[in-house]
């Protein structure tokens, strides 16, 4: 009987270790993807499915058409017995069922990461997948439609007011290309002459990209300033109504858009599965094995993978790890089969490219300093070079867009209670709860 190997979630860690084991394997084993959906999701891309640029089926990746010898299961896990060794999932198509498995890699990603604010889960609003960029492209052309026909100056504040929290990663390149967009919209709209839209950008860090180099927080924090952004380090969100937000520094400000890009917590599935953490995330060895599991193998931001060129420390969530810890993955496992040797996970980061919409980005590549459009065509050669499939449909949008105005509409597709903050799900829609 063939081995089955079993791949919770299809994100970066996981779709390359499907398919890495995919060619390894060639029919000798029985190789099971169980993801929600039937799609990979490029995730850098994101925002730009919210601001108009990209339309969101360019950054899906079919699972199905891109991992030949994958089965795809669709269904979300929701119990792992490591004694007995089986995945407990749920699904579309009904449930609770279950699977054993020989060989076990977990990659079930991470979902938004909450803080004890008041409101914030009643008001606020995360970036973690499909659904959300869809409703917050909707919820953009909303506001900025509304706030230029509303009578009442304090309405119309309100609703062209757009506070996003978190400057990071995420968050910068949601307020570059958030304000764009509205930009965009507000000049089609006489009754916003006059009072354009308004964004800001909240963290409590001292500069905007704390993670990444310092040249870099210079030139996202300059763009987003002379762009018009209001970038306030120092301070976060105390508090969050239906009205607005009040701030750490005590200001408050009248708000109907409420972006949280905070960060990430690994998948609450990790948690239950009674084996030790460190900052919520699997431990694991060099090899990426669970210790006492060593047919379990742990990889992308579910894990605490020891970073060997920083002892001591762990590796980042970063999509630049995933993808490399997924691969090894594959190759150990195959490794535990007598193919090959099994080695431990070292790798040095390359570099990080942050697009900032428009001509704008900003990047390190192997060490060397980028901005302006230079870093721009860079950071798009380097998304269409990672991403596993859909680069001629997302450059011809990328053309496109360069000669044509974006299209502002309001498909009412995902209503807010689809997409609440809290919720361990993020990929997925949700029913009114």
């Amino acid at each position: 009987m063939r081995p089955r190997i079993v791949i919770i979630g299809a994100g970066f860690a996981g779709y390359h270790a499907a398919r890495r084991l995919s060619r390894l394997a060639r029919g000798a084993a029985d190789i099971v993807l169980v993801n929600p959906h039937d799609y990979f999701l490029y995730l850098p891309l994101l925002p730009e499915v919210a601001a108009g640029v990209l339309e969101p089926r360019r950054i899906t990746v079919s699972l199905v058409d891109t991992l030949p010898g994958v089965r795809l299961v669709l269904g979300e896990a929701e119990h792992i017995d490591l004694g007995r060794r089986c995945v407990t999932y749920g699904g579309p198509a009904g449930g609770p069922r279950e699977m054993s498995y020989d060989r076990l890699v977990l990659a079930a990603g991470s979902v938004n990461k909450l803080l004890p604010i008041p409101g914030l889960t009643e008001h606020a609003h995360g970036f973690r997948g499909i659904p959300e960029a869809l409703y917050l492209r909707d919820h953009l052309t909303r506001q900025v439609e509304l706030a230029a026909q509303a009578t009442d100056a304090g309405e119309r504040d309100a609703r062209r007011t757009f506070v996003v929290v978190g400057a990071g990663y995420t968050g910068t390149e949601v307020a570059g290309n958030g304000i764009l967009y509205t930009d965009a919209l507000a000049r089609r709209l006489p009754g916003l002459a006059g009072s354009p839209p308004r964004w800001m950008l909240l963290d409590v860090a001292d500069r905007v990209l704390p993670e990444l180099d310092e040249r870099m927080s210079r030139t996202a924090d300059r763009v987003l300033r002379q762009r018009g952004v209001d970038v306030r380090m120092g301070t976060s969100v105390a508090e969050a109504t239906h009205d607005g937000v009040r701030l750490t520094d005590g200001g408050f400000v009248p708000t109907c858009s409420l972006i949280w890009c905070v960060g990430v917590r690994p998948d609450p599935l990790v948690a239950d599965l009674g084996v030790p953490t460190t900052k919520g995330r699997l431990v694991v060895d060099e090899y990426l094995n669970v210790p006492g599991h060593p047919e379990v193998y742990a990889c992308g931001d579910a894990a605490a993978v020891p970073d060997l060129t920083r002892p001591g420390e762990i590796t980042t969530m970063t999509a630049q790890h995933a993808v490399r810890q997924g691969r090894l993955a594959a190759d150990n496992i195959a490794a535990s089969y007598g193919r090959g040797a099994r080695r431990p996970y070292k790798h040095h980061d390359l570099g990080f490219v942050v697009d900032l919409g428009g001509a704008q980005a900003a990047g390190n590549p192997l060490g060397v300093p980028l901005s302006g459009p230079v870093a721009k065509v860079v950071t798009r050669g380097y998304h269409l070079a990672s991403m596993p499939g859909n680069r001629i449909r997302v450059l011809a949008d990328w053309m496109l867009g360069a000669v044509l105005p974006r299209q502002g509409v309001q498909l009412g597709l995902v209503p807010p209670q689809a997409v609440p903050l809290d919720s361990a799900s993020p990929e997925l829609m949700h029913t009114a709860r």
